[in-house]
């Protein structure tokens, strides 16, 4: 089962979520009245135009949110708001376009981590705080504990406001598969 966004959705949809993307540059989190109708609205809109069918496929797509981003979350790698509002696009564009939407978000994330590394020039730091990052999830057991860790470091790091790179991604791949024309 597979589902095609209709142009003027597809562009509510990307307006949603660069809103949400301008909040997180700006005050570091996304507003949950911002998300939840996001979310809600997208489960509607399928089921209304096609029954239970559109209803598990946007559900479907929710969850592509919800589980990949909810385990970063889960590990102290992203904030809440990043999880609601990429499942909230989840929700809209059904899961096999969350997830290629997904996929160029991270490749999106990588690129300005690295030039937020290259522009503080703190390579050598940065390198260390990564394989520490690597070894706490390969050695601390319980990720609630991991993400103890993750929190504790937070105030030391310049961090990636990751609704940012979602949403380069997630618009970026509407608009390269042809749903925003």
């Amino acid at each position: 089962m597979t589902f095609t966004l209709p142009i003027g959705a597809a562009w509510v949809v990307s307006a949603a979520m660069t809103y949400g993307a301008w909040i997180d540059g700006k005050e570091r989190r996304v507003p949950n009245w911002l998300t939840l109708p996001m979310a809600l609205c997208g489960l509607s809109f399928w089921a209304g135009k096609a029954g239970a069918e559109g209803l598990v496929w946007s559900a479907l797509g929710l969850v592509v949110g919800l589980v990949f981003l909810g385990l970063l979350f889960w590990y102290g790698g992203v904030g809440g708001g990043d999880v609601k509002l990429f499942a909230g696009f989840g929700a809209w564009v059904g899961p096999s376009v969350a997830l290629n939407a997904l996929a160029a978000g991270a490749i999106v994330g990588g690129i300005m981590a690295l030039a937020m590394v290259a522009q503080s020039g703190q390579w050598g730091r940065h390198w260390r705080t990564a394989r520490e990052i690597v070894q706490e999830i390969a050695t601390v057991r319980h990720p609630d504990k991991v993400s103890e860790l993750a929190a504790a470091r937070k105030p030391t790091l310049r961090l990636l406001p990751y609704g940012v790179p979602l949403t380069i991604g997630s618009v970026g791949y509407l608009a390269w598969s042809g749903l925003l024309h």
